[in-house]
């Protein structure tokens, strides 16, 4: 089994730095697809309301006969349960689908779809307290929306989620992150494959260590200290993804790679979405 670290969040809780990622995966396959990676040695899954294959995540962790003190479960708020009264109830769903008795980590899953997201956030700071959650973050908020939940609440993020990849390399909001002992974690680390993954600085350090371009994609956000949730149904894709800590970047080939940025992204834009 490929040995994936635990990265310290700010409250004392460890998350493996490296899990699977089931947005688009369809409700039928994603029971599938998670014993795939549970079988592959994944002990990080990330789900989210919005995507509606909570209850695919859940049969799955089921069907391991794994304990959940030895998986990582994440999910999110759904993006119209924001508020005391639907954020409790939107819960207490996403809990019965996914069939467990706490959550390692919830998140607020967009800042622009609530008109008031710090209402929200103080009743997952309550959940935190009640012990049916471990640690509570944020997913696409920039520095606007986190400054907003210091100076209203003062409870810090453990995670922020955003889309990051080389050609999006957010340098600035990870610093932002770190600063306030935010980790951030990337979604759409590949940048969707493609174009990205043919990349010259990219094939030719696979090519030199004997690795495919996802995988040194996936390894340069291990090195820069992000946690990463790759995306993929393929089984031979999903044990690939996992296998990258064998190997390690150059400070060289790090810049490089981070060299592509191009401030471009697959996804919605966080300051206009919603």
């Amino acid at each position: 089994m490929p040995n994936v670290p635990n990265l310290p969040l700010n409250d004392g809780v460890e998350i493996p730095q490296l899990g699977l990622g089931v947005w688009q995966v369809p409700q039928e396959q994603t029971a599938e697809v998670v014993l795939t990676a549970l079988n592959a040695g994944y002990r990080h899954i990330d789900t989210a309301a919005g995507y509606g294959n909570e209850a695919g995540v859940g049969d799955a962790l089921r069907a391991s006969g794994l304990a959940h003190e030895d998986v990582f479960v994440t999910t999110k708020l759904a993006n119209e349960a924001h508020g005391r009264e639907k954020a409790l109830r939107a819960f207490d769903e996403s809990m019965a689908k996914l069939q467990l008795e706490y959550l390692d980590l919830y998140l607020i899953h967009w800042p622009g779809l609530a008109d008031d997201y710090v209402e929200t956030w103080q009743v997952l700071e309550e959940l935190q307290r009640e012990g049916r959650i471990r640690s509570i973050g944020v997913s696409n908020f920039q520095k606007t929306h986190l400054r907003k939940l210091f100076d209203e609440t003062g409870i810090v993020p453990s995670v922020n989620q955003v889309e990051q990849h080389p050609y999006l390399v957010q340098d600035d909001l990870r610093a932002f992150n770190a600063e306030h002992g935010i980790l951030t974690e990337a979604w759409s680390p590949l940048a969707k494959g493609g174009d990205l993954l043919k990349e010259d600085v990219i094939t030719s350090v696979a090519q030199e260590l004997g690795k495919d371009p996802a995988q040194v994609v996936l390894r340069w956000h291990v090195q820069l200290g992000n946690i990463v949730i790759p995306k993929s149904v393929t089984p031979s894709r999903i044990e690939s993804n996992i296998d990258v800590f064998d190997f390690t970047l150059t400070d060289e080939q790090v810049a490089a790679i981070s060299g592509l940025n191009r401030d471009e992204r697959t996804g919605p834009d966080p300051d206009t979405f919603g």
